[in-house]
């Protein structure tokens, strides 16, 4: 054979392998499984993870079990056995770790979307939990002077945000002359706002002195909100207590605007999420090896001063 023929052979072979990789690719089937879209920060990633996915041709099947942890479990498996090209999931991997083990029995790769780490996932996509809490705790630490009373909102249930909580616990215990004086769970099925708020105006009432409470620090903006709504509904709006939060959802950015009590949140790259995770799903089925364990999306302080940015 001349040589131009075996190139024009190879070549074909080429073009035929490259168009079967694109129609595998075209033809994906992608389940997400949460408990938690009533949240906006999943509902901004979810519809990024779907924009991507529309780019890749993907099918994508979202699965919201409405607060219900345990349900995700059956969904997970149900995704398994339905042989789907990939599962993507936004909740704590050690409340559905036997979903996950079924998963890795039918072959099935797993990743998460603002979720934990663990061996059973092939990566997770998120933001820095501890850089967060960090930046918010330390600026509640300085707007106090080292010394008031804090009330943390907090959920240890889902690792993302119970790393928040761990780590602005070690910061206002580095400082001696700032208490926190409740450290409040809150219901979030309707999404927290309106138990952070009930649970708020309890606290207030029981410290009903001004300068009793220095400051509210919440892991994410619903509680931080629902703080707010009680201070003020309280009458308590002047009394300077500072309030942040994690997110910086639409909703808390006006707030922060107003120069009022919510003074400071984090922006997470909600959209970033779900591009990378999607990014991740495309390039593990495209055969390479994800060797990070945990990929992180850069955040930012928003405050009066870039707000409007």
């Amino acid at each position: 054979m001349k040589r131009r023929e075996i190139l024009g052979v190879g070549l074909a072979v080429a073009m035929l392998g490259a168009s079967s990789l694109a129609a595998n690719a075209a033809g994906e089937k992608i389940a997400i499984v949460t408990p938690y879209l009533a949240q906006p920060g999943t509902q901004f990633y979810v519809e990024a993870f779907q924009e991507k996915a529309k780019e890749f041709g993907w099918e994508v099947n979202v699965v919201d079990t409405k607060g219900d942890v345990a349900a995700a479990v059956g969904r997970i498996e149900d995704a398994a056995n339905q042989k789907v090209s990939a599962i993507v999931i936004n909740v704590d991997p050690s409340q559905v770790q036997a979903g996950l083990e079924s998963a890795k029995a039918a072959g099935v790769p797993v990743f998460g979307m603002d979720a934990g780490a663990t061996p059973l996932l092939v990566t997770n996509v998120t933001s820095n939990g501890y850089a967060m809490a960090a930046d918010t705790a330390a600026y509640v630490a300085n707007r106090l002077g080292g010394k008031g009373n804090v009330v943390m909102f907090v959920f240890d249930a889902f690792p993302p945000v119970q790393q928040r909580g761990v780590i602005a616990d070690a910061i206002f215990a580095n400082n001696p002359d700032i208490k926190v004086i409740d450290r409040v769970t809150p219901d979030v099925q309707d999404g927290g706002i309106a138990d952070s708020r009930a649970k708020m105006e309890a606290i207030l009432a029981a410290n009903p002195e001004k300068g009793s409470i220095g400051a509210v620090w919440a892991a994410w903006d619903q509680p931080a909100l629902g703080a707010l709504q009680a201070i003020e509904a309280a009458g308590r709006g002047g009394e300077g207590i500072v309030v942040t939060g994690i997110d910086a959802n639409p909703e808390a950015r006006d707030a922060i605007a107003q120069g009022g009590s919510f003074e400071a949140s984090m922006a997470q790259d909600f959209k970033g999420i779900g591009f990378m995770t999607a990014d991740a799903v495309k390039r593990h089925l495209g055969g390479e090896q994800i060797k990070q364990g945990v990929i992180y999306v850069p955040t930012k302080l928003i405050t009066s001063a870039n707000v409007k940015e």
